[in-house]
């Protein structure tokens, strides 16, 4: 009883887990009066991840310099945190074209934690490790750990053999803890503070975490190369939705007809980026593909290039 005792009392410092004073009445309340106080709540996310991007800032710049240097970046986290880096990273290849080995999400529990909860896994400390190995952890990836209460024993665990092994740590929480911000490079801490319902974390602050976790992947894929102005220039074609919007963003990118972009997806072999650069400069697909590499990837680079 002991331990349990403690982790009640444990409960207390974490701002995840207090009480809301604002809504202390919503069980009373009517649906409307329900979604209300929901909905002013989540407007308060939103202000708090803004005081944080200097914070999200430095996490954008390992990630780059990890992806130059052929690192990847790497979710670890628990229950709805976990999840939540799963979902961000199984998105990456289709919207950027990048393998689904750069951008990888594991869940404690494994992949059937995502449809039901492993009772024991958040607090196992070796399975992290365990889970780390598994996808050969190195020196050039980015740990990012996610965990909202940021006292998950899996989580630290991630982090601290991460940190053993010399890859960067990101920690997003939304709950100040000092051993959680001991054990990263950089501290992503956003106090939400008490929940509509107590302790339900998939509310405000899983909000918060999806919020960081989409500008730390697209903002790191924009300073990656994978956009020409506000388009997703490196979308995978794989299905007909997404060849559609290949062809428009070939459109859009650069002001040509269909058939002109359908053609010229069919000559670069559905590659958004290396069909657009062709369309804008009239190269060829071995000219295109030689400009786009000198350029790192970078569509607009390669067009100042030769309009030169």
């Amino acid at each position: 009883m002991s331990r349990q005792a403690d982790l009640v009392d444990a409960l207390k410092s974490i701002s995840t887990e207090g009480q809301n004073p604002d809504t202390l009445d919503i069980d009373l309340l009517d649906s409307m009066g329900v979604l209300k106080k929901i909905n002013t709540e989540d407007k308060k996310v939103a202000v708090i991840v803004g005081q944080l991007l200097a914070e999200i800032a430095q996490g954008v710049d390992l990630i780059v310099e990890a992806f130059a240097s052929g690192g990847r970046l790497i979710y670890i986290g628990a229950g709805t945190s976990g999840r939540l880096g799963v979902l961000d990273s199984v998105e990456c290849p289709p919207t950027f074209s990048v393998s689904c080995g750069q951008v990888i999400g594991i869940l404690a529990g494994g992949a059937g934690a995502m449809y039901k909860a492993v009772e024991g896994a958040e607090d196992n400390k070796q399975l992290a490790i365990d889970d780390l190995q598994a996808v050969n952890l190195s020196s050039k990836d980015v740990l990012v750990g996610i965990a909202a209460s940021g006292r998950t024993p899996y989580v630290l665990s991630a982090m601290a053999y991460a940190k053993e092994q010399g890859a960067k740590v990101i920690g997003i929480s939304c709950s100040a803890n000092p051993i959680y911000a001991q054990n990263t490079d950089v501290d992503i801490c956003a106090v939400v503070g008490a929940e509509v319902l107590t302790g339900s974390t998939r509310m405000k602050s899983g909000t918060a975490q999806k919020l960081i976790l989409n500008m730390l992947s697209t903002a790191s894929m924009i300073r990656s190369g994978k956009s020409y102005k506000n388009l997703m220039i490196d979308v995978n074609a794989s299905n007909e939705k997404l060849y559609a919007r290949a062809v428009r963003i070939v459109m859009q990118a650069t002001e040509c007809d269909f058939n002109t972009a359908e053609q010229a997806l069919a000559q670069a072999n559905n590659q958004t980026k290396l069909a657009s650069l062709m369309v804008l400069t009239g190269l060829d697909v071995k000219q295109a593909e030689s400009a786009l590499l000198t350029n790192k990837g970078f569509l607009r680079k390669a067009v100042e290039q030769e309009d030169c």
